[in-house]
């Protein structure tokens, strides 16, 4: 039919075994509901015609941060064809997580984090627990924690990934996730949609290569003032401004017993529509309206 927006909502594959989206399926289907042309889509599919959509919609390319420089130029081939949100731009800042020393640059309050690349030594704490991950990551993959001195663990892992070429990054461990959890702020169509609650991920001596559970005990939450503010002024803090079509502010609580951001999901976050089936109308509006 003519006039029917044709929506690509962007994935990736899963070798044969199930994908772990629960939103995708319920996602096109509202579309489709909805009168859209919706399908997902592999992000690294050769056969995709991309200048037949008119919004490329990433959602679940839940490999990308181990092919982060294959995944780059598939977005930016992609934006130069259609409508790809969110930008390309985007895409790449929020890429590499040495964004959160640029957002404390910038203000925002963010855990404080050292990085090292390559061929750099690594200096780790000897008088705090401390996280060690790559600055390219996601489903807490390669991210382990440590007490206070432990370093045989810890060098073995920043050795793996600087050989696989990988920057290190170090944070402290803020105690704080263990009392009040980690809170997901997400934001589409430039307003608050709904917001998340979680466990801590990263359980003492779990190996950094081990299968984690990235969402332990996930329940709705009602952000507070303060961590809305922060949400907003991250995301204020983006360079250039762009229009994010969908985000997820990652809080935790800071030493200072304030919220500050562990991380600023642009790229493929989980929207958890399945914990609030209420935001799928929402969601689906504004993507209609990004097709446009």
């Amino acid at each position: 039919m003519a006039g029917t927006p044709r929506i690509a909502l962007v994935t990736y594959d899963p070798g044969g075994v199930e994908s772990r989206d629960r939103d995708l399926p319920v996602l096109v289907d509202a579309l489709r509901e909805a009168g859209a042309e919706a399908g997902a889509v592999h992000w690294d599919d050769p056969s995709v015609h991309w200048a037949g959509f008119d919004l490329a919609l990433i959602r679940s390319t839940w490999d990308y941060s181990w092919r982060a420089e294959e995944f780059a130029a598939w977005a930016e081939r992609c934006g130069k064809v259609t409508r790809l949100a969110n930008p390309v731009d985007v895409v790449r800042w929020n890429a590499d997580k040495r964004y959160l020393g640029r957002l404390a640059e910038a203000g925002v309050p963010a855990v404080p984090t050292r990085y090292f690349a390559p061929g750099d030594p690594v200096e780790l704490p000897a008088d705090r627990e401390y996280v060690v991950k790559p600055t390219s990551g996601a489903g807490a993959r390669y991210a382990a924690r440590y007490p206070a001195g432990e370093r045989d663990a810890a060098v073995r892992q920043a050795e793996r990934m600087h050989a696989e070429g990988f920057t290190v990054m170090l944070q402290p461990y803020l105690t704080g996730i263990d009392t009040h959890g980690e809170r997901a702020l997400q934001f589409f169509g430039g307003r608050l949609l709904h917001a998340s609650r979680k466990g801590a991920v990263l359980a003492p001596g779990t190996p950094y290569d081990a299968d984690k559970v990235a969402h332990p005990g996930l329940q709705p939450w009602e952000p507070t003032a303060a961590e809305l503010d922060v949400a907003e002024r991250a995301l204020a803090a983006v360079p250039g401004q762009p229009e994010l079509l969908y985000a997820r502010v990652d809080l935790v609580t800071g030493p200072d017993g304030e919220p500050c951001v562990m991380e600023l999901e642009l790229i493929e976050p989980n929207l958890f529509l399945w914990l609030h089936p209420e935001s799928v109308p929402k969601v689906v509006e504004a993507v209609l309206a990004a097709a446009g």
